[in-house]
């Protein structure tokens, strides 16, 4: 089972409420506003601020592109 892409138009940032992205890749739900990257684990979305990582600049403006 693969991750839902249903899913990212219900789920919000829960840091600013903003859209997410999904980054297939990296298997992680992208927020550019808040400039955060929260796990998706076993095809659940792991949105706890204290478990995402902070998006550098770059990929930050790669996420806005």
């Amino acid at each position: 089972m693969a991750f839902d892409r249903k899913l990212l138009e219900i789920l919000a940032c829960p840091v600013c409420k903003g859209k997410l992205q999904y980054d297939k890749e990296n298997s992680e739900l992208i927020s550019t506003a808040a400039k955060l990257a929260y796990p998706i684990r076993d095809d659940i979305p792991v949105l706890l601020e204290n478990e995402a990582r902070e998006l550098s600049s770059d990929e930050v403006e790669k996420w806005h592109a």
